[in-house]
């Protein structure tokens, strides 16, 4: 078979297909013989086809040995497009010629396993449909994210991942030995794009961050995809503006283009296109009184976890602003409140339907003193965070960002259980391989 005519499965479904000749290639999803017919399902990146052999037409040597391909067995065929009511989308590809790639050994993947024992196959476990969908589904948002980043002027940029002093704190941080000095592998890339600001204004990362967190819950992970933003001349209103404006951007744009992985994995594109900018705003302490009412033990200066998180969201239908937290609550860099010191201009957005928190945000610190004063108190090494400091000293001007876990986006935008469903490899406090 010559590698120059081969086209891609969805090329059967064209109108113009029908009683043509093609060839194709991928991989067998399942297989059954009938008599003297073979029913295969062929996969590749654009879609599937029913295969039919009928032993007359491919040989009785050719029939057996394709009846013995194994699931994920990689094949290659020619024959003619021809309608079926019963093969899925109507048509199927009746065989002349089948040419085995890779028989493979049988698939060790089915239904009725552990989740321990599909996490240990995960490289396995991503072949399936679901699996398919949901990374088409991601690769579609992170592109819609850039889109609307490139269109807003928002320029992508590089900082590092290793770095000599954790952004956050260090009891989050993994450390490794960095040629006999601490090294940390990053938490956030925001002290970086705040370096970045002064000659470019408006700068955005995506990069891995790595959180040391032993946080076993469906919504966390040790290492994610974080999307950071950071916007010169910006207060935190013009900070919600701009995160609104992104998040209804891009679930539109991914439901425009992926609406049948959508549907496949539950969740209507509809939803998504409906979401329209503005979201409701609650400031902490409104939060803190509505979750008292509700009998959680919380008082102004609790923290919201996952529980109140989703307590305040389960109703709703749109994303949650909650604004102004406790300073306290929050790290060194955030601006204090002008209207309430014991506040800070911060925000978390919080997903519908329970999903809890998926952009973190806020005003940075501008005050030299202030932010001296907020590293003394959190017991780091002012020595370590000098270069930072001078990002006060030269050309300090007001500016805000945020922080997206594209992960979590994901999530809740394919309303899955667990996180580790959005990544394909993902990594948890009990689990670093595959």
């Amino acid at each position: 078979m010559s590698a120059a005519a081969v086209v891609p499965i969805a090329r059967v479904f064209a109108p113009e297909a029908l009683g043509t000749d093609v060839h194709v290639r991928g991989w067998v999803q399942r297989s059954r013989s009938s008599g003297g017919i073979l029913f295969l399902h062929l996969r590749d990146r654009s879609g599937t086809v029913q295969v039919t052999g009928k032993k007359d037409v491919l040989g009785p040597d050719v029939f057996d040995a394709t009846s013995h391909v194994q699931v994920e067995g990689a094949i290659e065929v020619e024959g003619t497009v021809a309608d079926d009511p019963r093969a899925p989308g109507g048509r199927e590809l009746r065989a002349r010629t089948v040419t085995i790639i890779d028989a493979g050994n049988p698939f060790p993947i089915f239904q009725e396993q552990t989740e321990e024992f599909r996490l240990d196959k995960r490289h396995l476990v991503i072949r399936s449909s679901e699996h398919v969908a949901t990374f088409r589904v991601k690769a579609e948002l992170l592109r819609a994210m850039r889109e609307f980043l490139d269109l807003e002027e928002v320029l992508e940029v590089t900082p590092p991942i290793l770095g000599g002093n954790p952004a956050e704190g260090g009891a989050e941080a993994f450390v490794i030995d960095y040629f006999g000095r601490p090294g940390y592998l990053s938490q956030s890339a925001q002290l970086y794009l705040e370096a970045m600001l002064s000659p470019h204004e408006r700068v955005y990362s995506l990069t891995p961050s790595f959180r040391a967190e032993k946080s076993r819950t469906p919504r966390h992970l040790t290492e994610y995809q974080h999307l950071e933003v950071e916007l010169a001349w910006c207060d935190l209103e013009g900070l919600i503006d701009f995160i609104e404006r992104m998040v209804a951007s891009f679930c539109h744009a991914v439901a425009e283009r992926r609406p049948a992985e959508l549907r496949a994995l539950g969740r209507k594109p509809e939803e998504l296109l409906a979401l329209q900018a503005p979201f409701p705003r609650l400031p902490y302490d409104e939060a803190i009184a509505r979750l008292a009412k509700q009998g959680f033990p919380v008082t102004w200066g609790s923290d919201l976890g996952t529980a109140e998180e989703r307590a305040l969201t389960l109703e709703e239908q749109s994303p949650l602003f909650v604004t102004r937290y406790p300073r306290e609550l929050k790290a060194f860099y955030m601006q204090r409140s002008p209207t309430d010191p014991r506040t800070v201009e911060a925000t978390d957005l919080l997903a519908p339907e329970g999903y809890g928190e998926i952009v973190g945000a806020s005003c940075r610190e501008t005050n030299l003193d202030s932010l001296q004063e907020r590293i003394a108190e959190m017991g780091a090494n002012p020595g370590d965070l000098e270069w930072y400091l001078d990002l006060r000293r030269h050309g300090n001007v007001p500016h805000a960002g945020f922080g997206i876990g594209v992960e979590r986006i994901l999530r809740w935008m394919l309303r899955r259980e667990h996180i580790r469903e959005t990544t394909p490899f993902p990594r948890t406090p009990s689990r670093h391989t595959p």
